[in-house]
């Protein structure tokens, strides 16, 4: 059976694709939901790069018995376009995803929180909170109350320096999160909330340009798209996508 590996976002875990692989488990896929370096119960993201993120999905990847599909969402989104010219994946998914070095946001909201990570100190080396407040009026604005309570119950540390890495790229003279020159090697389809203020539509379609993916605007949706009211769509979206457009068939 083909697989897919679904790499979660910030602060979060491979819980966060608890209902979301449900249908592709149903359809015959394996699902694989790694939670990324020191984002465990007991681990610590403290000074991790999205470079050691990115090692970890490769590293699993080259464990399988054959190329998989992978799928991220927001910040996982952006490990699996890092990981894909290594991985050589079957197909590429990805879900409100943060954009690669060298895109640049589209709105006021991006450019504020890219000012904000610029003014914590210390902030390399450390672990940041989940902002409960932020998460509830943006990434799950949408999401039925008590789904959203426990998402943010369960919440973890951050790395500082990985979400610098991703917000401030353009301090970033070792270009940590770029994914090299040209089209990613594989089939990619790239989706967008409409409402999403995190990863904006016109943010999302400069990283669906820079990798040569096909960009999907979800009507009506924000950044959850992984679990907040439409989800099913999306997963549905992405079933159809694979086994059809990608040739990816269970």
């Amino acid at each position: 059976m083909p697989t897919i590996v679904m790499t979660h976002g910030a602060f979060c875990a491979g819980w966060a694709f608890e209902a979301f692989r449900v249908p592709f488990e149903a359809r015959g896929w394996t699902v694989l939901a790694p939670d990324l370096p020191g984002h465990g119960e007991r681990g610590s993201v403290a000074g991790l790069s999205m470079t050691d993120y990115a090692k970890s999905l490769v590293s699993l990847c080259e464990d399988l018995p054959e190329r998989p599909v992978l799928l991220g969402h927001s910040m996982g989104g952006l490990v699996s376009q890092m990981a894909a010219r290594r991985v050589s994946p079957r197909a590429l998914v990805l879900i409100a995803p943060s954009a690669p070095w060298g895109v640049s946001g589209s709105s006021i909201e991006e450019a504020i929180t890219a000012f904000g990570v610029h003014m914590v100190d210390p902030f390399w080396a450390s672990a940041v909170s989940p902002d409960r407040h932020l998460m509830r009026h943006h990434s799950l604005d949408r999401t039925p109350k008590a789904r959203r309570d426990a998402i943010l119950d369960r919440l973890r540390p951050e790395s500082g320096r990985a979400v610098r890495e991703v917000l401030n790229w353009w301090m970033d003279p070792f270009m940590t999160t770029s994914v090299g020159a040209g089209p990613l090697p594989a089939p990619s389809l790239v989706f967008a909330g409409e409402r999403d203020v995190v990863h904006p539509v016109a943010t999302v379609r400069q990283t669906a340009e820079r990798i040569g993916g096909t960009l999907r605007i979800m009507p009506g949706m924000s950044h959850w798209l992984i679990g907040e009211e439409g989800w099913e769509d999306v997963a549905a979206a992405t079933l159809s996508w694979l086994e059809t457009e990608a040739s990816v068939v269970a």
